[in-house]
């Protein structure tokens, strides 16, 4: 704790839990797992803290919407360590983690623009042309395993016809376009239950609808995770000064 911090107001445990929204017992846990700096202790014992424990709480909290709570007590116990550098990789690392989940949902949307003219009996006429894709193919053209692909089948989200010789799975366009959607979306952080609804949408009559409130979803919680990183700089950044 820097010098310019000694004579400064003490708070007790219960001063700084209250102004947090905490209880007594998460600002202990706080600080053994490092996220806040260790605090000074009474005569008698009991825990102190100052206004630069605050600030260190204001800052965890502030992180944790925007990084996700491991990484923001990895960020602060680096900080707290003395090895700021590591908190800024850390800090890059989310960064770039949120600049793929963008990427991914304009491939998403990229992907959606593409099914616009498709209608629910298009499908059908899919079948009729090309022989398609076996499960082998499909797989490693995205890069995933076939048991990933049997395993969607089985949650419903694409339904591959049969080989009648080899009784192999057979994956037309319109199976192979559904699932490009939900390996896209399993990308973006949507569950197998979530995705289902959504393929069974894009195949029905109803259109694509469904599917465009999902991005639109997925769009606004990346919008919101990019300006609680800002807000969890802002105070990362307050308590770098008040260390010194």
């Amino acid at each position: 704790m820097g010098q310019n911090l000694q004579g400064r107001e003490r708070l007790r445990p219960i001063d700084l839990a209250r102004g947090h929204g905490l209880s007594t017992q998460a600002v202990r846990n706080y600080e053994e797992a490092g996220i806040l700096p260790a605090a000074d202790r009474t005569p008698h014992g009991y825990r102190t803290y100052t206004p630069l424990h605050a600030r260190a709480l204001r800052a965890f909290l502030a992180l944790v919407p925007g990084h996700g709570h491991q990484t923001a007590t990895a960020i602060m116990r680096a900080v707290n360590q003395g090895v700021a550098e590591e908190a800024f990789r850390l800090i890059d690392e989310s960064h770039f983690q949120l600049l793929d989940d963008r990427r991914t949902l304009q491939a998403v949307e990229s992907a959606l623009r593409d099914l616009a003219p498709t209608t629910a009996s298009e499908p059908d006429a899919a079948v009729s042309g090309p022989s398609g894709t076996f499960i082998g193919t499909l797989a490693g053209q995205l890069g995933i395993r076939p048991a990933t692909l049997r395993k969607w089948e089985r949650a419903g989200l694409v339904r591959p016809r049969r080989d009648p010789l080899t009784g192999y799975r057979v994956y037309d366009e319109a199976d192979a376009r559904d699932v490009r959607l939900a390996h896209q979306l399993r990308r973006g952080g949507y569950l197998l239950r979530q995705i289902a609804p959504l393929i069974a949408h894009v195949r029905a009559a109803g259109g694509l609808e469904p599917l465009e409130a999902a991005l639109g979803d997925w769009r606004r919680r990346l919008s919101a995770r990019g300006r609680a990183m800002l807000t969890g700089a802002a105070e990362l950044e307050a308590y770098l000064r008040e260390r010194g």
